[in-house]
Order: structure tokens, then sequence, then C-alpha cells
């Protein structure tokens, strides 16, 4: 990808995403810190485009239905987050088998060698988004990320803010 906006946007929905499903159904503060690493606010006491970015896209993912959160701390952080269940169905949801060996291909031989109880669990979008993180491939990151959010499923309307 060129527009590296875009490959960091869609490295801090991944990281946000994880942080809210592994704290589901806990509400929890997400820090813009933890998720674009530290900032240094300038002299007028004004934030990075990096950190500004960030903090765009979690207050995005609110407006798009897939979390709510109680207030913004400064813009710092969305105090008391936690996933809507239009996320927590997608972040869930199985992927396709062409989808699953391109972007985590060894996600297959692990199912295949886990009980059969967690089998399925290989085949989750969070699954993927995660196995993509620690890759670190920002390719297989925002190819993740655009199937699971935006291939054919669509937020309810209305249902996300605050």
């Amino acid at each position: 990808m060129a527009d590296i906006h875009i490959e960091e946007f869609y490295k801090d929905t991944a990281i946000a995403l994880v942080q809210l499903y592994n704290a589901f159904p806990r509400r929890t503060n997400l820090f813009v810190e933890d998720i674009a690493g530290p900032d240094q606010p300038d002299e007028f006491g004004l934030h990075s485009r990096r950190h500004m970015a960030c903090f765009g896209a979690l207050l995005w993912l609110a407006e798009e239905g897939l979390l709510r959160y109680v207030d913004t701390i400064r813009q710092e952080a969305l105090d008391q987050a936690v996933l809507t269940q239009a996320a927590l169905v997608r972040l869930s949801a199985p992927a396709s088998p062409e989808l699953i060996a391109e972007i985590a291909p060894t996600a297959l031989a692990e199912a295949e060698a886990a009980p059969p109880s967690l089998r399925s669990d290989y085949a989750t979008f969070i699954y993927l988004i995660r196995q993509a993180l620690r890759s670190g491939h920002s390719s297989r990151v925002g190819q993740v990320i655009q199937a699971s959010l935006f291939s054919g499923h669509q937020a309810p309307a209305g249902s996300a803010a605050r």
C-alpha cells in the first residue's frame, strides 16, 4: 500500500479491536499511546499528526457502530470503551478458508492439531487480526481489517456513538 495513513489506520484499528475483544464485556480505557506509541506534544500542547490520526480512528470506529464509550479523556483516550454487538459478531465470525490461507497460512495446520473444541477459533476474524499483527506485515493487517469490517458486513445505522 502506498498510503501510509491508511496503513496506520488499519493497524490502529486492529490493535484497538484486539484490546476491546480481550477485555469484553468489561469496559476499558483505550489510550492512544498504547495503540500508536508515545507522543510528545509540541510547545503549545498540541499532539502530533500520528497521535491525532489514531485518536480519529478510535472516534471513527465509534461513529461506525463498532465500539461505544462514555467520554473522551482529552485527546488521549476513550473512557470506558466496549465493543458493540455488531463488532463482536464480526470479530467472532469465521473467515473464508482462502482468506485464512492467505493471511495466516499456519492457522489451518494449527487448527488441525488443536483439540476439536478449539478448531473453530482458528477461523475467526479476531484470530486472523491477531496473527496479522504478530506478523508485522502491514499489508496483512490491512487485508484482514478490510475483510472483517468492510466486506459484505454493514453496521446498523445509528448504533455507534457513545
